[in-house]
């Protein structure tokens, strides 16, 4: 089965894809937010995948809420200038305000097309963004929905006379635990990175020099965590015992580019989630550079990333 339909929450009008077993929420027209991702069983239960809370009163703040995938550009994270936070420079030398994460997650974004497997939206730049951004470009991103799998991809089409820098990415806030009874202790997550860092207080990358790359999600070392140097393109977590397996692949190539992250976040020992974050780059990209990605005058760029389920 596959089908699309409009519907109402909250007064605006949003999407509900059902593809097979499948079933997708999102809105496409502001911050291009998918909003749930949730899998039915043949006796009635359902199985969350990406999480969206259900005590929300409206959708005045979407950049804010906790779930869903909120889209990280022009960059991740927190950006700094000489130790300064939510400023960065661009590569002539000026010096721009910047909010965390970019102002992607809170934008508008026009619908360039929608059908019964998903939604591809351009970002809509207001005058504010385009005092931190100061450039002609097109943002895109585009969602193509399966049965048991999601491919999200950004786009970056300089339209400019001068290279555009970037190094966006995705905030997925994975349910968990998703089953009744477990706890964090029960899931676990591999992360083949040769690297890994903590953010700075003045915006350096801190490194962490003792991690392992097998981690358990009630592990304190695992909040907040840049890592990097990726030897392949796929991490993998679910409950240890080895049922409801996702796997998060990164690009197409069997290595990504260098300085390609996926960083692990909560928000309290408690929350009904956590996030696993594939990033071109860690933050503060247009300082330290890592992970910083220049688009050519007419050139474009792409970011892909794929969850599967088993």
């Amino acid at each position: 089965m596959s089908r699309m339909q409009e519907i109402k929450y909250f007064g605006e009008r949003v999407f509900k894809w059902q593809r097979g077993k499948s079933s997708f929420l999102a809105w496409p027209e502001r911050g291009a937010r998918l909003m749930n991702w949730n899998l039915a069983y043949a006796d009635g239960s359902f199985r969350d995948i990406i999480h969206w809370p259900n005590n929300l009163s409206s959708l005045d703040q979407v950049g804010r809420v906790r779930g869903g995938n909120p889209i990280l550009f022009p960059f991740c994270g927190r950006c700094y200038d000489s130790g300064e936070i939510g400023f960065w420079k661009t590569p002539t030398g000026e010096r721009r305000a910047m909010p965390m994460h970019g102002f992607a997650r809170e934008g508008a974004f026009e619908v360039q097309h929608l059908n019964q497997n998903g939604f591809s939206a351009r970002l809509l730049p207001t005058d504010e963004d385009r005092k931190c951004y100061p450039y002609r470009y097109e943002f895109t991103v585009s969602y193509r929905f399966e049965e048991l799998s999601l491919y999200v991809e950004l786009g970056l089409r300089n339209l400019d006379t001068v290279p555009i820098p970037w190094s966006a990415g995705h905030h997925f806030y994975f349910t968990l635990p998703s089953r009744d009874g477990f706890s964090r202790a029960d899931y676990g997550i591999f992360i083949p990175a040769k690297e890994a860092y903590k953010h700075a207080a003045n915006g350096d990358l801190a490194p962490v020099l003792d991690f392992p790359q097998e981690n358990r999600f009630d592990s304190l070392g695992l909040q907040d965590r840049i890592h990097t140097g990726l030897k392949l393109n796929t991490v993998s977590f679910g409950p240890v015992d080895g049922s409801e397996k996702i796997t998060l692949r990164i690009g197409s190539d069997e290595k990504p580019a260098r300085g390609t992250a996926v960083v692990t976040w909560t928000e309290a020992n408690e929350s009904p989630f956590y996030c696993v974050e594939p990033w071109m780059g860690p933050p503060n990209s247009p300082n330290h550079k890592l992970g910083l990605h220049l688009v050519p005058p007419g050139k474009a760029q792409y970011f892909l990333a794929e969850i599967h389920l088993a």
